[in-house]
């Protein structure tokens, strides 16, 4: 099948946001990068019951919902278009799962250092509350 043909596949990320500011990062065990917790909707899942079962597999936390929608993002290389929410803990702290390795609570100075800039402009993005949301192309590392 050709990237013409090929389906794109949806993904949800929860930029959580302490009351200093600044954002959780999940360190993922799978290839070692620093992201904001997400992932793959499931057939039949809406993306609010996504976001919520995402964020609390990588994070153990319960987020608030109606969360902000913050940023539309599509790797170009991947075919994965990312919707990206600025969230808030209802319930729940922090820890690491059988997705995560570690966890951190970042400023947006570490999170320009820790993570690759197609993952860092969606917390930077969700930090600022980006309305209208941003809408951004990358190719999996880098912005286009």
């Amino acid at each position: 099948m050709s990237t013409a043909e090929r389906p794109h596949s949806v993904s949800v990320a929860g930029v959580i946001v302490d009351d200093e500011g600044r954002a959780l990062l999940i360190q993922r065990r799978d290839n070692g990068q620093w992201e904001p917790p997400g992932g793959v909707l499931e057939a039949g899942e809406t993306i609010p019951d996504a976001l919520q079962r995402e964020v609390l597999e990588e994070t153990g936390v319960k987020i608030a919902l109606p969360a902000t929608l913050t940023g539309v993002y599509k790797n170009m290389t991947g075919l994965i278009v990312s919707l990206v929410f600025r969230c808030e803990v209802a319930d729940g702290t922090p820890t690491t799962g059988e997705e995560t390795c570690a966890l951190r609570w970042a400023t947006r100075e570490e999170v320009s250092e820790l993570a690759d800039e197609a993952y860092a402009v969606r917390v930077l993005d969700a930090l600022d509350a980006a309305s209208p949301p941003a809408i951004r192309a990358h190719d999996g590392v880098k912005l286009i």
